[in-house]
């Protein structure tokens, strides 16, 4: 149907109206007013606007048929005839009358009334020539007609074009409207529940937001409607006089019609959404119910399988402790959390059940089964518990009196009793304790065994029988020790009285040496036994720390770790916290998992024989050593813990486990752990001397001390900083410690001292496989693990190209390292530059170790190089002697090379690119220099090179001076002569080697006379650069000195 919003120019012509009128008999009247362009029309105009029109009264009134009024009062007969024709061909509807305002001309009158009658039956309907608006009142009522027509009703063109597009426009929403609330409805109606929750979540989010969508499209067409309603009604309450037309009346009852409908559709809407949003809250419900369902189930059966798997019965008290306080943690943590959570899942079924679920049918037997199993899980933990306590009970009361015993045998001081009083109070003390045996002993096997007959399993009553018979020995060594107390208290002291001397008469059956021998045997018996009960004693506290300590570990993980992937306490966690879990326990699982399924049982294998877990303990040590990655991560997670400890997460965590100790106290325990070993290692191998395993745990201790070493260094070694290469390209750390440290440079035979270094430096040295670092200690800040120093890189040395004074500057704390490598030779080209590292240790015995530990790196160098062969050439182009030199040289060299060095502190290193030889085979970098200097004697000698004295006590001494050689000193310097300036002074021993020959006035510094000669050729070979001679020569010396 056409819309007056479609057609609205063409209704704004006015050449068609529809006034509300009606005729006697209730016609709708339809007027054509004046309109002298009315043949000029487009057919397609009139048609529309006539269609309209018509469509505009109800049903009824248009079958009724319309009347026509045209008025052509100012026209032409013409006019009106061709009027007349084209309604008579194109009006749409029923046509009941056609009324004609004829022109009023004479003439056209007079025409229209003469040619009327020849052309009425031409027109096809019923048309009336009236001649006056009067003769119209006669078929239509004056109230039904517009003021133009001499009626009285009041009409608006362009209010009832408004009126018409708003109605319409309604109309349109409302069906709009409905047809969308039909179409959502149907969806609703067809859309089939979610099988999980996010999807319901979805569902009825979506839905909601539909709903909304279709309740804001209601109130804006009922708000419209009721605009509308006043609207029409507006005259009405302007003029109560004014009465409404028929169509007007019409258009009202429509616009009511069409806001009821929507009351009501909403009402019926808002049921509907009811009913469905109820039933999704109820699947939303339901899918929550089934996945705390899914979720808590299988807890339940691995809490049962878990609880199952604890034992009823124990093997000794310590273990009856064990399970006994297992348990009771698995009943207070775990179980009641667990089983708290079901019974209020259960519960929560039945709320959904009281509330009339539409699942009440899926839900009842769920909260069932979780009752069910909640009750076998709390009678399962009761009974075991009831049947531990028993055997606790049992256990307390086969093993108390003879623990007990033989601790009081362990700790009566030996050094007491020897006096008569101690005697008798040890005595006095054992009878005591003698007396309690009628109410501490078992006499009854068979009264025990019905007493304690549910616990008491083949394990068990095997126990029992030893713990018979540890009754008698107990019993038997109190009565050995009453026996010897006894007879310790009843000597009495005699005066001394002269008797004359009788030969002395010895018998074999009263010798002193067999009574000293059978004291002894009873002494070693009863030691060995008390040495036993510490070792006892030692392995019980062994076993029940670590039992502890698997707890601890335990706790720290379900009740933190495992609390940091909760969901429902994801909102506690702060950010700098997210996704760090790694970093605040580390490998904690690791370590946890590696105590309770190896370590732990296998200590529970050495039970009964202590001396022997030192096995067990070197049997795992490459496990152990999983410790050194959770020390090393100790600071980054003491770090985050810093951060993070006041947040609401750990508080609540805390609250749940009822700790009183903050989680850093737990995180420290693996740390602790590892250093607890040592200690009881020490006490186990004190009370072990003699015994088979004592090797075995002097081995385990020097293990873990190894590996508390690696991770003490492995601390440091992190805290390096600077360093370019890779420091596992060093080999393995061997020690680390801090030293003040004084630098040399030699430059030919004259030290100049570094300005910067007459203060001693405070380095901290890492000495690895390979290189030695010097490195600067940074100041400490922070506290616990972030307290840990940080170490600046300064300077390197390579261990392949430096040697060792072990006394330095006459202080028995300080040493020296020296280096001469290649690269700083090849820069100064003639200059031989030897850098030289003094070092103070805080004490003798730090010095000591140190260099034991260089001089094994050097030995273990030189013996690597010792092994691959050396392949040179000789150059003798820059000096002739060195050239004639080497014929001499040749004879001797495959002898040479076979020769070992005395020292085993040589620096060494035969890598190609060194030509087969290392920078430290200088002279002045090599031990076997020092072996030379040592066969020094007292003596004139004549000097073959210049040396300028480092300092006021030192003398200079120039080539070709005659020096005597007085005393040698403490410190490594000879007090020296020059026999040309007369002046004294100290020159150290390590450069007389290269400055004197031996004058022919002097003495010899070896038997065969060949050690001089070959000293002189040492010093020429050093200044020509020939330093393969050079080191040939040496070793030549060093046999000849040898």
């Amino acid at each position: 149907p056409l819309l007056a919003a479609q057609i609205g120019s063409e209704l704004q012509k006015q050449f068609a109206i529809l006034p509300g009128g009606r005729g006697i008999d209730g016609h709708p009247v339809i007027f054509l007013p004046e309109f002298p362009a009315f043949g000029e029309l487009p057919e397609e105009e009139l048609q529309n606007v006539l269609r309209y029109l018509t469509s505009v009264p109800s049903v009824a009134a248009s079958g009724e048929g319309f009347i026509l009024i045209i008025d052509r009062r100012l026209d032409r007969w013409a006019a009106v005839r061709a009027t007349l024709l084209r309604i008579a061909g194109s009006f749409p509807g029923n046509l009941h009358l056609v009324l004609v305002l004829r022109p009023t001309a004479l003439f056209q009158r007079t025409l229209s009334d003469f040619l009327f009658k020849f052309n009425r039956d031409e027109f096809k309907m019923k048309v009336v020539m009236l001649s006056t608006v009067t003769e119209l009142h006669a078929y239509i009522d004056p109230g039904q007609l517009t003021t133009e027509l001499g009626g009285t009703q009041q009409y608006c063109h362009d209010s009832w074009i408004s009126h018409r597009t708003a109605i319409e426009a309604f109309a349109l929403m409302v069906k709009t409207v409905a047809q969308t609330l039909q179409a959502f409805g149907t969806e609703l109606a067809e859309t089939e529940l979610p099988n999980d929750t996010e999807a319901t979540v979805d569902l009825l989010h979506k839905h909601t937001l539909q709903k909304d969508t279709m309740k804001e499209d209601l109130k804006v067409a009922l708000s419209q409607g009721r605009r509308l309603l006043a609207c029409i009604n507006e005259p009405l309450q302007t003029d109560p006089d004014y009465s409404m037309t028929q169509d007007e009346m019409e258009n009202l009852a429509t616009v009511q019609r069409c806001v009821d409908g929507l009351d009501e559709t909403e009402t019926a809407f808002d049921d509907f959404w009811e009913r469905h949003s109820t039933k999704l809250e109820q699947c939303l419900q339901l899918r929550h119910f089934e996945k705390h369902f899914r979720e808590v189930r299988p807890q339940l059966d691995v809490m049962f399988e878990r609880l199952s798997g604890f034992s009823e019965v124990s093997i000794s008290p310590a273990h009856a402790e064990h399970v006994l306080r297992e348990l009771s943690s698995h009943e207070e943590k775990a179980c009641v959390r667990l089983m708290d959570l079901a019974l209020s899942l259960a519960s929560e079924g039945d709320r959904l059940i009281e509330n009339s679920h539409y699942a009440e049918d899926s839900i009842r037997p769920k909260c069932s089964e979780l009752r069910g199993v909640c009750e076998e899980i709390g009678s399962t933990l009761r009974s075991k518990k009831g049947l531990l306590l028993r055997a606790r009970e049992l256990h307390h009361a086969l093993e108390k009196w003879c623990e007990d015993g033989i601790l009081l045998l362990a700790n009566q001081p030996v050094d007491r009793c020897q006096s008569q009083d101690g005697a008798e109070a040890a005595l006095q003390e054992l009878e005591r304790y003698l007396d309690t045996a009628a109410l501490h002993t078992i006499s009854d096997r068979g009264a025990i065994c019905c007493q304690y007959e549910a616990v008491l399993n083949p394990q068990l009553r095997d126990h029992m029988d030893k713990v018979f018979q540890k009754q008698s020995s107990v019993q038997e060594m109190f009565e050995k020790r009453r026996v010897s107390l006894k007879k310790l208290a009843a000597k009495q002291t005699r005066p001394v009285q002269p008797v004359a001397p009788r030969p002395e008469v010895k018998s074999p059956l009263s010798s002193p040496m067999r009574s000293v021998k059978s004291t002894r045997h009873a002494s070693l018996s009863e030691e060995e036994e008390n040495l036993a009960v510490l070792r006892r004693h030692v392995m019980n506290e062994l076993l029940e720390t670590e039992r502890a300590y698997v707890e601890e570990l335990l706790c720290v993980l379900e009740g933190y770790a495992a609390e940091m992937d909760n969901p429902a306490m994801a909102h506690l966690i702060p950010s700098t916290l997210q996704s760090k879990k790694d970093i605040l326990f580390g490998n904690m699982p690791e370590i946890y998992q590696f105590h309770k399924r190896t370590f732990l049982k296998d200590l529970e294998a050495y039970t009964d024989c202590p001396e022997l877990v030192g096995r067990c303990f070197l049997e795992r040590m490459k496990d152990l050593q999983i410790y050194e990655a959770y020390c090393q991560n100790k600071p980054r997670s003491e770090s985050l813990w810093r951060q993070c400890s006041d947040c609401a997460f750990f508080q609540e965590c805390q609250k749940k486990l009822e700790h009183k100790l903050g989680l850093d106290s737990y995180l420290l325990k693996p740390v602790q752990r590892i250093t607890k070993y040592q200690l009881l290692l020490k006490e186990l191998l004190k009370y072990s001397k003699g015994c088979d395993g004592a090797n075995d745990l002097q081995e385990a201790l020097s293990s873990i001390l190894g590996i508390l070493k690696a991770v003490n260094d492995s601390m440091h070694l992190i805290a390096i900083t600077g360093y370019e290469g890779n420091l596992s390209d060093l080999g393995r750390l061997l020690m680390q410690g801090s030293f003040s440290v004084w630098t040399e440079h030699k430059k030919g035979h004259a030290k100049v001292k570094d300005l910067a270094r007459f203060k001693p430096m405070q380095r901290h040295l890492f000495l690895h496989e390979k290189a030695l670092l010097f490195c600067k200690k940074r100041e400490e800040n922070g506290e616990g693990y972030e307290k840990a120093p940080s170490y600046s890189f300064k300077h390197s040395l390579s261990m392949s190209a430096v040697g060792i004074t072990e006394n330095a500057k006459g202080d028995n704390k300080k040493f020296e390292i020296w280096s001469n490598s290649r690269e700083e030779v090849f820069i100064v080209q003639v200059m031989n530059i030897l850098v030289c590292f003094f070092f103070q240790a805080p004490t003798a015995e730090i010095k000591t170790a140190w260099v034991n530990e260089i001089r094994k790196v050097l030995t273990q160098q030189l013996k690597a190089c010792r092994g691959r062969p050396v392949c040179f050439a000789l150059s003798v182009s820059c000096n002739p002697l060195a050239a004639r030199l080497c014929s001499k040289l040749s004879c001797v060299s495959d002898a040479t090379q076979q020769k070992s060095w005395n020292k085993p502190s040589l620096s060494a290193d035969a890598s190609e690119e060194n030509d087969g030889f290392s920078s430290g085979e200088d002279p002045m970098t090599s031990d076997i220099e020092d072996e030379v200097v040592k066969k020094l004697a007292p003596g004139k000698y004549s000097v073959v090179a210049d040396c300028e004295k480092a300092g006021p006590q030192e003398l200079s001494v120039k080539s070709g001076d005659m020096v005597q050689l007085i005393r040698e000193g403490e410190d490594g310097q000879w007090f020296v002569k020059n026999l040309r300036s007369g002046k004294e002074g100290w020159v150290a021993a390590a450069n007389l080697l290269s400055l004197i020959s031996e004058s022919k006035s002097s003495q010899s510094l070896s038997s065969s006379g060949r050690l001089p000669f070959l000293v002189s050729l040492f010093a020429l070979c050093r200044d020509c650069k020939r330093k393969l001679i050079a080191h040939f020569v040496l070793q030549m010396a060093a046999s000849l000195g040898t």
